[in-house]
């Protein structure tokens, strides 16, 4: 089953994946801890605001590959790269989890609009969700805040999301006008 789902993606693709995965990663490293010198004091969590950013490498899995399961396999290779080096999480096990979650999400509402990441509508929804997602995960395993805070952390992490998304979407259509896309089916 594994073997047929990566036969999906070309060498290039595979390749593509990972080195957004890393960079998501190596983005992340460097955001997160100026993001949560400004959230800290307001006891908001970092990850909700700084999401979209790193989100957006997810995103753009999708949108260069324009193959489903490319934000999955993107996630769950940045979920081994934290595990294995450490970097840019501390959730333990979950980190598999959330981090998978947050691609398969991208993923389900790709095949739920049949967009491949081709627009900067189907960018901003996959970023917002994406985001919710590992948000509403993180919140649910450590945080367990009262209702109110976490309506304001979810629109939070919704609005950073889809910016993240649109960033990422503006990113795809400067690569197609440059004609730098020519090996996506």
């Amino acid at each position: 089953m594994v073997r047929k789902f990566i036969r999906k993606f070309s060498v290039f693709d595979l390749m593509v994946i990972s080195l957004l995965a890393a960079l998501g990663i190596a983005i992340k490293a460097v955001i997160v801890p100026f993001v949560h010198m400004l959230t800290g004091p307001l006891f908001i969590p970092g990850g909700a605001i700084a999401g979209g950013i790193y989100m957006l490498f997810i995103v753009l899995a999708v949108s260069l590959t324009g193959k489903p399961g490319a934000a999955v396999l993107c996630g769950f290779v940045q979920a081994i790269m934290v595990l294995v080096i450490g970097v840019g999480g501390h959730h333990g096990p979950l980190t598999i989890v959330s981090y998978s979650l947050t691609g398969l999400s991208i993923d389900l509402l790709m095949v739920l609009i049949r967009h491949k990441g081709c627009c900067h509508l189907c960018c901003f929804f996959a970023g917002l969700v994406s985001n919710l997602t590992g948000t509403i995960i993180v919140n649910m395993a450590f945080f367990q805040l009262p209702f109110v805070p976490l309506m304001l952390i979810l629109c939070s992490a919704a609005l950073s999301g889809g910016l993240g998304g649109l960033l990422a979407g503006s990113l795809t259509a400067q690569l197609k006008k440059l004609e730098v896309l020519n090996w996506r089916s």
